[in-house]
């Protein structure tokens, strides 16, 4: 009984944070691009440059709070899928939202035998849930359950908001870290009127910006994990089918053909390959520290 009030209370204070978070971390990455905006503008000796970078950035904070599902459905190579086609998938998905008092997501398919699953949307209204042939393959029926009552936690405790606004910022700001080091290495500006230093200072800024990025995204997200197993494990009454689903997909585990950095956070496993910056960077804790923590609330 105490677990389930635990529960209970968790799953509320994490979504009235998340809610908050969202309107935090689009200030934060706002205000980020907003320094390199001035950096170049100092260097350039042309204020009007920050101008255009605060401008366009809220812009594009703005917007991709609309686009990013799309954009992240598009960049995993996802389609959507039906009843008739995939029948297990989808009656799986809409039993869960009916027990989770969710509305029915739009269900999508990948193409790639790394067992895998994601949410994303803006809210439960919006949300889009997609998994992977190869996690169709390796999941009996209680894992494959388990797997996506995760996914629709995600869902109901909008860590998908926080998912979607991370994915499109640290998109923006790896594009912007490019083009600038692009800017530096190849415009003609007058070099007597730039200092070295100046030009050394926006160097280091844009080389560090996605190691920044990154750690931002891994800090909302790791914990969240942790709260999604709790909560399938909660949906579907079966704390070990989310476990044995965990085993799986670190048996089976391999990368995804399709790899986006902004869209690892997303995932229920890593989907990327592994080696030790990613291992150091990742957005998911150890599958071992997962199925501890589910072992332990039995």
């Amino acid at each position: 009984m105490w677990y389930n009030n635990y529960m209970a209370v968790s799953l509320r204070k994490q979504i009235a944070q998340n809610k908050r978070n969202t309107i935090m971390i689009m200030l934060v990455f706002v205000a980020f691009i907003a320094l390199i905006g001035w950096l170049f503008a100092w260097l350039n000796n042309n204020y009007s440059i920050l101008i255009w970078f605060v401008v366009i950035s809220a812009g594009y904070a703005f917007f991709q709070y609309f686009l990013s599902d799309k954009i992240a459905i598009a960049s995993a190579g996802a389609r959507e899928t039906d009843e008739k086609e995939n029948p297990r998938l989808y009656k799986t998905v809409q039993k869960l939202a009916t027990e989770a008092k969710l509305p029915m997501p739009r269900v999508y398919i990948i193409n790639d035998s790394a067992p895998n699953a994601f949410a994303t949307g803006r809210d439960p209204a919006h949300a889009r849930v997609a998994a992977t042939t190869g996690l169709l393959d390796v999941m009996d029926d209680r894992e494959l359950r388990a797997v996506m009552a995760h996914e629709m936690s995600h869902v109901k405790n909008y860590d998908i908001r926080i998912s979607m606004i991370t994915f499109g910022l640290v998109s923006l700001v790896g594009f912007i870290a490019d083009f600038g080091i692009r800017v530096l290495f190849y415009s003609d500006r007058d070099e007597e009127n730039n200092s070295p230093i100046g030009a050394l200072f926006v160097l280091i800024t844009l080389i560090l910006s996605p190691i920044v990025a990154s750690l931002a995204q891994m800090g909302v997200s790791r914990q969240r994990e942790y709260l999604a197993d709790a909560s399938s494990a909660d949906l579907t009454g079966d704390p070990d089918s989310m476990i044995d689903a965990l085993r799986a997909l670190d048996e089976h585990a391999r990368p995804m053909r399709q790899q986006n950095v902004a869209a690892e956070s997303m995932y229920i496993a890593n989907p990327l390959r592994k080696s030790v910056l990613s291992k150091l960077f990742s957005t998911h804790p150890p599958i071992e520290s997962r199925i501890e923590r589910l072992e332990n609330s039995k």
